[in-house]
């Protein structure tokens, strides 16, 4: 008799599960790219080609897909999610340069309001950034939608199954950059007053719906009624042309959904959430600086979804993903796949994630 062969990682391939693991999470969650990887290998006197290491991350992906997939099937059950896009350079041997394309990151994360659905996010690659995109992307959702002010949204709104919830820290922003080269005292007044409602909403983050949506009708909304005062009268001595009277403008086109949040205590003052998800994205373009193709970005995106959702949710991704993987390869019965959930973390993996 002779026992069954272990189940390797890569059929008739040398690699473990804990080498693929190694690899996607030092280019994904540590941003050390595969040519730097295989440097530091060689180093050590083993010789891996750069385009190994780049099946083997491709061959992690394959095996996460069923994580992939469930995470994004939940995410799309929300009544809330919070969307944005980022760009991400592509290679283009056609045209001898990079192409722009875009990474798009969609969170599902209500534990401000003190919910107790655990977080989640789950990013997709394309290769422009078309209104398309997003309405595929969301297709079978329904809810409330916070995002910025990306006009391409708009025909998901149309829907009325989807509902804008606009983002105070993009209309700040643009206020911030007029201030920030040429300070004046309508700037400096108006930032002041947007961090009055930020400084009361660190006083009721993590409280429930009800007590934030209270604290919001007492205190909040009469500063908002102020503003608006104060930015009708400024629209009204400002030149149409002059960046201010822009600035202003945008707010006044997405007035509603900026203050959407004063009235259900779900909802939050910004689309900050997004903008942390996004910044692993920025941190990996700095060093491995392009996607190779657009199979290569829809790897990014898909183990970038496994990664931080496992911290999201408390896990150490290096271990949550060997395990996963391992046991995915190993025929694990496809019903109980959803044992394997980044919120349905083992204890042995939380301790492991408070130990780092």
């Amino acid at each position: 008799m002779q026992a069954p062969a272990p189940v390797k990682a890569i059929v008739r391939g040398k690699a473990t599960f804990e080498t693929l693991v190694h690899v996607v999470v030092f280019k994904f969650d540590h941003h050390l790219p595969l040519y730097r990887q295989a440097e530091i290998v060689a180093a050590q006197g083993i010789e891996i080609d750069r385009s190994t290491l780049a099946g083997w991350a491709g061959q992690a992906s394959v095996l996460l897909d069923p994580i992939i997939s469930r995470i994004r099937g939940v995410g799309l059950t929300a009544s809330k999610i919070h969307t944005d896009d980022t760009p991400v350079p592509m290679l283009d041997p056609g045209r001898g340069k990079t192409a722009t394309g875009r990474l798009w990151a969609h969170v599902v994360d209500d534990r401000s309001s003190g919910a107790t659905p655990l977080p989640l996010v789950w990013y997709e690659f394309t290769t422009d950034r078309t209104g398309a995109h997003p309405q595929r992307q969301l297709a079978s959702f329904s809810g409330y939608l916070q995002a910025d002010g990306y006009a391409r949204n708009d025909k998901l709104y149309d829907t009325n199954r989807i509902t804008e919830v606009a983002c105070w820290a993009h209309f700040r922003r643009k206020i911030f950059d007029i201030h920030a080269i040429k300070p004046t005292l309508l700037t400096t007044d108006l930032l002041e007053r947007i961090g009055q409602f930020y400084e009361i909403e660190a006083q009721v983050r993590g409280q429930q719906p009800n007590v934030r949506r209270q604290g919001r009708q007492d205190r909040t909304k009469p500063l908002i009624d102020d503003l608006r005062q104060a930015l009708d009268n400024a629209l009204r001595r400002l030149s149409p042309k002059s960046e201010m009277a822009k600035a202003i403008a945008y707010g006044h086109k997405r007035w509603i959904a900026l203050t959407r949040f004063l009235d259900d205590g779900r909802l939050e003052i910004d689309n900050n959430i997004t903008e942390r998800a996004m910044r692993c994205v920025a941190l990996g373009r700095k060093n491995w600086l392009f996607a190779g193709s657009k199979a290569g970005g829809d790897r990014a995106a898909a183990i970038y979804s496994v990664i931080e959702t496992a911290k999201l949710n408390g896990l150490e991704p290096q271990a949550y993903i060997a395990d996963v993987i391992a046991k995915i390869a190993g025929n694990w019965p496809t019903p109980r796949w959803g044992e394997f959930m980044p919120w349905n973390g083992r204890p042995d993996q939380q301790k492991i994630a408070k130990a780092a």
